[in-house]
C-alpha cells in the first residue's frame, strides 16, 4: 500500500493546504505563541477572536504534532487523486466546518471558562479523512512483528493515534469531531459528496500550487490501493506484448526473405 505517486502530482489542493499549515506553524511558533492558539470557552462566546478561529485551522502547536500531521496530510493526497481536486476542496471545506461546529458544541456543554480544551491544527481534516481510509483503502499485507500481527495500514493508524494523544484530552475533541465529520461526509448528508465548487475556484488551487521539481505530470490516479493494476489489465498487457512480439518477427522474416545474405551477392 501507498499513495500513488510521490510528490503532489494531481494533489494542487493537498499541496496549498501543507504549504500553508508548515507556514502558519512557523510564523506563529517563531513568536512563541504557538500553545496560545488552541480555541477555549472565552474566545468563542465571550471575545470572538477572527485570529484565533483562522491560525487554529492550519498551524499545529508543536513540532511533533507539525510532523505527523503533515505526515498524514501528505499521505491523504490520495483521496485528491481519487476523486478530484474540486470534490476534495468540498470534502475539506465541509470536514473543517462541521469538526469546528461539534467543538463550539462540545465547549457549549462545558462551559468553562478556563479550560482550554481544544488545540490547534487541522485536526478536522486529518481524522476527517480516517474514515474513508478505513473503509476505502485496502490492505495489501500482512507481516509479523514479535508475534504481533501487522498490516501496511497500521503506521498510518499509529501516527493518526500519535497525533490523537499528542495534546492528551486538547487533542482528543477536535479528533473526535473530525471523525464525526467524516463520517457524515461518507453518510452523504445533504448530498455532500455530489457537490462541486465551481470551476475557477478549483482551477485557482492548480494556479495557486508551485510546480514540484523533478516531478512531470501523471494521469489521476484512480486506484486507491497504490494504483496497482488489476490482473486482468496485466493479462491484456501481455497479451499485446505477445502479439506484438509475433508482428515484429513476421516483419523481420519476411525483411530478411526480401534482402539475401550478403555472401550470396
Amino acid at each position: 500500500m501507498n499513495g500513488g505517486p510521490s510528490g503532489f502530482n494531481n494533489a494542487p489542493v493537498t499541496k496549498s493546504f501543507v504549504i500553508a499549515c508548515a507556514l502558519f506553524t512557523v510564523f506563529f511558533g517563531i513568536q512563541g505563541r504557538s500553545f496560545k492558539l488552541g480555541l477555549s470557552y472565552e474566545d468563542i462566546f465571550r471575545k470572538l477572536s477572527i485570529w484565533k478561529l483562522i491560525s487554529s485551522v492550519f498551524a499545529f502547536s508543536s513540532t511533533p504534532e507539525l510532523m505527523f500531521g503533515l505526515y498524514l496530510l501528505y499521505y491523504f493526497r490520495v483521496f485528491e487523486r481519487q476523486i478530484g481536486s474540486n470534490k476534495y476542496s468540498v470534502f475539506i471545506l465541509f470536514s473543517v466546518m462541521v469538526s469546528f461546529l461539534f467543538e463550539v458544541m462540545a465547549l457549549a456543554v462545558l462551559k468553562d471558562p478556563t479550560a482550554n480544551l481544544h488545540t490547534s491544527g487541522p485536526y478536522g481534516l486529518i481524522f476527517a479523512s480516517f474514515v474513508p481510509f478505513y473503509f476505502d483503502i485496502p490492505v495489501s499485507t500482512w507481516f509479523r512483528i514479535f508475534g504481533v500481527r501487522f498490516s501496511d495500514k497500521s503506521f498510518i493508524y499509529l501516527a493518526g493515534l500519535q497525533l490523537l494523544l499528542s495534546s492528551w484530552k486538547r487533542s482528543l475533541l477536535p479528533g473526535i469531531c473530525g471523525i464525526l465529520a467524516g463520517s457524515l461526509y461518507r453518510l452523504n448528508v445533504f448530498r455532500i459528496r455530489r457537490a462541486k465548487f465551481p470551476e475557477f475556484i478549483a482551477s485557482f488551487f492548480s494556479r495557486l500550487s508551485w510546480p514540484s521539481m523533478g516531478n512531470r505530470p501523471t494521469a489521476p490516479a484512480r486506484n486507491l490501493a497504490g494504483n496497482v493494476p488489476s490482473f486482468t489489465t496485466r493479462q491484456v498487457e501481455a497479451k499485446n506484448l505477445s502479439i506484438y512480439c509475433c508482428t515484429f518477427s513476421r516483419r523481420a522474416a519476411r525483411g530478411l526473405h526480401r534482402y539475401p545474405d550478403v555472401d550470396g551477392l
